[in-house]
């Protein structure tokens, strides 16, 4: 009788080195939006008057650097794939919020150090998003078959992951296509173009959520857990350092603090867990 091993499609040199140069970008903008918060004017690609946007950006970019970087490091594409969808959606979104408001960038500033930041953005979320769906179009093509998940997600953890996605995603896609509507529920204010910045993150986390409940599996999902609780504790911190930006008169800006507070422990849960899975 013959044994059918799986063989787990390979991880392409491409993919991970995209995923390497993706890292290393979104640390620099964390970095410089958590550290230099204040002072986009002239660090960054475009002024963030609101300190508390600015640093729930940075945020979003700190968290995505451990996706990306632990999805770099994976030997398989089924240990890494759940990084891919949710960037390669993100930097497109973000690429037509830039297009849609390239008046605000500083391309034309006076400020050196601003105008390379500008132009650098620019350049990064047209090249990557391409770049990203040409690898994928190649990796999905690569022979191989799916192994079998080793542990699977208790159904209330799915049923979490799959209520914190949703509401993520219906949030970011209000944000993106009706900022007007911002001022009626979002814990602080906001301009046209921080409502796109910031809905396209809440899609793109939205999605890593959903992929999450998909994969099922504690092993596949281990990258995205680790990120999922730093978010968490970030937009935590960003909301401590700037919490009187936020309307606390509102059930808004309370919903939001319970809301940034439960993906903690649903992060946290599921890295313990995968800790405890053998991965391939």
């Amino acid at each position: 009788m013959t044994i059918l091993q799986e063989h787990p499609p390979k991880f392409s040199k491409g993919m991970r080195l995209i995923l390497l140069v993706a890292s290393i970008l979104v640390l620099a903008a964390g970095l410089d939006l958590t550290f230099l918060t204040e002072q986009t004017a002239t660090s960054f690609a475009w002024t963030i008057q609101s300190s508390i946007t600015a640093a729930f950006l940075g945020a979003g970019y700190l968290a995505s650097f451990l996706l990306e970087f632990l999805a770099y490091r994976e030997k398989t594409w089924v240990n890494a794939r759940i990084a891919v969808p949710s960037v390669f959606l993100f930097t497109t979104l973000t690429l037509v919020a830039t297009l849609l408001h390239l008046e605000k960038f500083h391309l034309y500033s006076p400020i050196y150090s601003a105008m390379v930041a500008a132009y650098l953005w620019l350049a990064i979320y047209i090249a990557v998003p391409i770049a990203m769906l040409i690898l994928l179009i190649y990796q999905i093509r690569l022979q191989g078959s799916t192994p079998k998940r080793i542990a699977t997600l208790p159904t209330w953890m799915r049923l979490a992951l799959a209520a914190q996605g949703t509401i993520m995603l219906i949030t970011g896609i209000t944000l993106f296509i009706s900022p007007a509507t911002a001022s009626t529920f979002w814990p602080w204010a906001l301009t046209p173009l921080t409502s796109l910045a910031i809905g396209a993150w809440l899609i793109g986390i939205g999605a890593i959520a959903l992929h999450m409940t998909w994969e099922n599996d504690h092993g596949r999902n281990r990258i995205a857990y680790i990120s999922y609780a730093a978010l968490g504790l970030l937009q935590i911190v960003s909301l401590v350092r700037y919490v009187g930006e936020a309307n606390w008169s509102t059930a808004g800006s309370w919903i939001y603090l319970l809301f940034i507070i439960s993906i903690i422990p649903i992060g946290l849960y599921g890295w313990k867990k995968s800790r405890l899975t053998k991965i391939d």
